[in-house]
């Protein structure tokens, strides 16, 4: 009887969101107490954006929710990938605990990424990526699928956690991502994946309700940015594996797919390319942390967290909406050309705007 139950997507999706934000608005206070009574909290340094010590691990509850929604959305999981999730990530969750206990070494973080990625490369039902017409390319082949996937998600995950900065930003943005990649799987019936979205947008609500506390507040640290960003990889993959006839039931041109999914991300991938090209030009290693993120500069300026947070979701939407107008007409060469002629416009402003706060400080 439940399992004839949880087949119905509109009770399943009821269920994935409304379980997900229970667990974690539940579980959450549990972790703060464990966390302050062994003196756990993160105590901020010279870069931090917090002048207090805060607990942080939030995203163990993450940890628990996702599991217990993959095993009540089985049915829906037609490739077989559940059991793969879980064990990817059970690996990024065990490197990121003791990330957020003792630092982890960046070689020893990168290779467990690398391990979580080909679990779900190798071991689950391997789909290529589709292209569809962008540089003349549709389906990959086997081997530039792996090396495309592997670089793809490592940057992805690792962009996203390079923007958990102030409080509510890296929720706001993956509440973003999620619901543009839920609609997108709901619309083709991909249930699976629409399902995951839901449920970490059930999370991300629940966690912001404490992340934006001031006497109740908690981070989501490296076990909740980096399951999120490997989750978002996941998505961002499933998205370019989609077949030709998915991408018709869309307004915007299959070969501008990429496009799209790049709007989606461009907040933390935008943020991530600028601040380590400003390293490399400063002769620095691109691991070495500084006050050149989006959300530094606009701390600089005078706004407050839950300010910046709602500026960068708002630009986030912004690119979104733009791309998908644009991608409905124009030529994959044309998109290319003016999305680098306006990524470079900004990258000149938030240069203007930096040299603006050097001087004015």
């Amino acid at each position: 009887m439940l399992k004839e139950l949880l087949n119905n997507i509109s009770l399943s999706t009821v269920l994935a969101f409304t379980n997900s934000f229970l667990l974690v608005y539940l579980v959450i206070p549990n972790i703060r107490a464990i966390i302050k009574t062994r003196r756990l909290t993160d105590v901020p340094d010279e870069r931090s954006s917090h002048k207090v010590a805060t607990p942080t691990m939030a995203g163990v509850a993450f940890f628990i929710t996702l599991i217990m929604t993959l095993f009540f959305i089985q049915n829906f999981d037609e490739k077989n990938l559940g059991i793969n999730i879980v064990a990817a990530i059970s690996m990024i969750f065990m490197v990121a605990l003791k990330d957020d206990l003792v630092l982890v070494p960046a070689r020893t973080k990168l290779a467990v990424e690398i391990g979580a990625i080909g679990l779900i490369l190798f071991f689950g039902e391997f789909q290529l990526l589709n292209f569809h017409g962008f540089l003349g390319l549709f389906e990959i082949p086997f081997t530039p699928t792996v090396l495309i996937t592997t670089i793809g998600m490592l940057g992805i995950i690792n962009a996203y956690n390079l923007i958990d900065g102030v409080d509510g930003l890296a929720s706001i943005i993956a509440l973003i991502i999620f619901s543009n990649f839920g609609l997108i799987f709901y619309t083709v019936e991909n249930y699976y994946f629409f399902l995951i979205c839901v449920s970490f947008i059930g999370m991300l609500g629940a966690f912001l309700f404490y992340n934006l506390s001031k006497t109740k507040k908690i981070f989501m640290g490296d076990t909740g940015s980096l399951i999120i960003g490997f989750m978002i990889g996941l998505c961002a993959i499933e998205f370019l594996s989609m077949d030709h006839s998915m991408l018709e039931k869309f307004s915007f041109l299959p070969e501008n797919a990429i496009f799209m999914l790049f709007s989606i991300i461009s907040i933390p991938i935008f943020d991530t390319f600028r601040v380590i090209t400003i390293r490399i030009k400063n002769k620095k290693s691109p691991f070495d942390p500084d006050r050149n993120h989006l959300h530094h500069l606009l701390l600089d300026c005078g706004f407050k967290h839950h300010q910046v947070a709602l500026l960068l979701g708002i630009l986030n939407y912004l690119i979104i909406i733009s791309i998908a107008i644009l991608a409905k007409e124009l030529h994959y060469l044309l998109m290319a050309a003016l999305v680098i002629v306006l990524f470079g416009v900004f990258i000149l402003f938030l240069n203007f705007l930096k040299s603006y706060i050097n001087k004015k400080h």
